[in-house]
């Protein structure tokens, strides 16, 4: 009786790590619509190292804060970021995901966040040095770009 309930089981672990697979595979598309909607409505400058590179890098944290948990973000800026050092931009993107974090852990409702992340960003200045404004580098290091 035992040896035929075996064959069943791969099965069944089978059909767990894919459906696993597929929930880690769609969660960072969600993140990626989520931020990117906003984004693109919001039609700040900078697209890298400016307001708009801020904006995306804060509203991205305080999604994943907000669904997941603020260490995730603080795993996926060492990753991504490598700390920032020695790196204007990288410092810049590791302290605006830090201030993201912040907002999505607080926020009590989706609007909310959203809110307090672009009001975060609207008060950011370039080369902010306090810990909880959201920073860019000056017009001359701005880039088109998005990525």
């Amino acid at each position: 009786m035992a040896a035929a309930s075996a064959p069943g089981k791969p099965k069944r672990r089978w059909r767990r790590w894919l459906a696993v697979a597929a929930l880690l595979a769609v969660y960072p598309a969600f993140v990626l619509v989520a931020v990117y909607s906003r984004f693109f409505a919001a039609d700040l400058p900078g697209g890298r190292n400016g307001p708009a590179d801020a904006y995306r890098h804060s509203l991205a944290s305080a999604v994943v804060a907000y669904t997941t948990s603020p260490r995730l973000v603080d795993l996926v800026t060492q990753v991504m970021e490598r700390g920032g050092e020695g790196n204007r931009g990288r410092a810049m993107d590791a302290h605006n995901n830090r201030i993201g974090a912040q907002i999505g852990a607080a926020a009590a409702d989706w609007p909310a966040m959203n809110a307090a992340v672009l009001q975060a960003v609207r008060a950011g200045a370039i080369d902010a040095s306090e810990p909880d404004r959201i920073t860019w580098l000056p017009p001359s290091d701005w880039q088109d770009r998005l990525y």
